[in-house]
């Protein structure tokens, strides 16, 4: 299976359009040049974010995974052959700090996703703010937020999988770590594994630092070929923990059923 890094120029595709970052602080997303993530995401269908989190603000995330009465549903990996670990949705009414994230990237994401349809002859365009989304989804019967809190001890992972709750699906989504490779844990890279059609699946790894992000298709994007643009399937998980524990906070834009 053939292996590519997203550290490479095409997929770093997060660079802002200034340095806005201090010591310890996360950059605005307002400041993230969106087309180059969408190049990022054109090449490998994975494209990485600067620190947009800045350190107290993931204390404050990791802070919330024992306040339950944040979270509609905790599930335990392993009794569903998910993996090893555990993840929590978030209940309404979300976080700010989660919301702001949700509603801030939400509007350039709309705009790439929408390309993305247009690329794949799919009539169906996305609305340029998520409230409109939500409101959408909810008419479909998808109610419950999605955004979610995993944590990982050691000898934890993610098998390979995707986020999908209903059939009304927005086509990309969020990661952000919020420990401290190196020093919360070790191992625990992200891992992407897109099938082409007739093509061996290429895989791709991610080493985030802490405050960091990756975008990355929820489940098929366009790949250009030799009559026109074609599909490819993305899945993605969570290498093995090899020491300490990992939290992560993924922001998935549609409700679920």
């Amino acid at each position: 299976m053939p292996a590519r890094s997203a550290t490479a120029p095409a997929a770093s595709a997060a660079r802002t359009r200034r340095d806005a970052r201090a010591p310890g602080r996360g950059v605005s997303l307002g400041t993230i040049d969106w087309p180059a993530v969408g190049r990022g995401l054109d090449d490998l269908g994975v494209a990485r974010l600067p620190v947009v989190l800045s350190e107290p603000e993931c204390d404050e995330a990791i802070a919330l995974y024992e306040d339950t009465a944040r979270f509609r549903k905790r599930v335990v990996m392993e009794r569903l052959r998910f993996g090893a670990g555990e993840y929590q949705y978030f209940a309404d009414p979300l976080p700010p700090l989660v919301a702001r994230l949700r509603e801030g990237a939400y509007e350039p994401l709309a705009r790439l996703a929408n390309n993305w349809q247009k690329r794949l002859g799919r009539p169906a365009r996305f609305p340029a703010t998520l409230a409109a989304f939500l409101r959408r989804c909810h008419r479909a019967g998808q109610t419950k937020p999605t955004p979610l809190l995993l944590r990982y001890e050691a000898g934890g992972y993610n098998r390979l999988h995707q986020d999908l709750y209903g059939a009304l699906a927005f086509p990309l989504q969020m990661t952000f770590l919020l420990s401290r490779p190196g020093v919360d844990f070790e191992g625990g890279e992200m891992l992407f594994l897109e099938q082409r059609p007739r093509e061996q699946s290429i895989g791709t790894t991610v080493s985030l630092r802490r405050g960091e992000g990756v975008i990355f298709a929820v489940g098929d994007r366009p790949i250009r070929g030799a009559r026109g643009w074609r599909r490819a399937t993305l899945r993605h998980g969570v290498s093995r923990i090899t020491s300490g524990r990992r939290y992560t906070l993924g922001i998935i834009f549609h409700d679920a059923r």
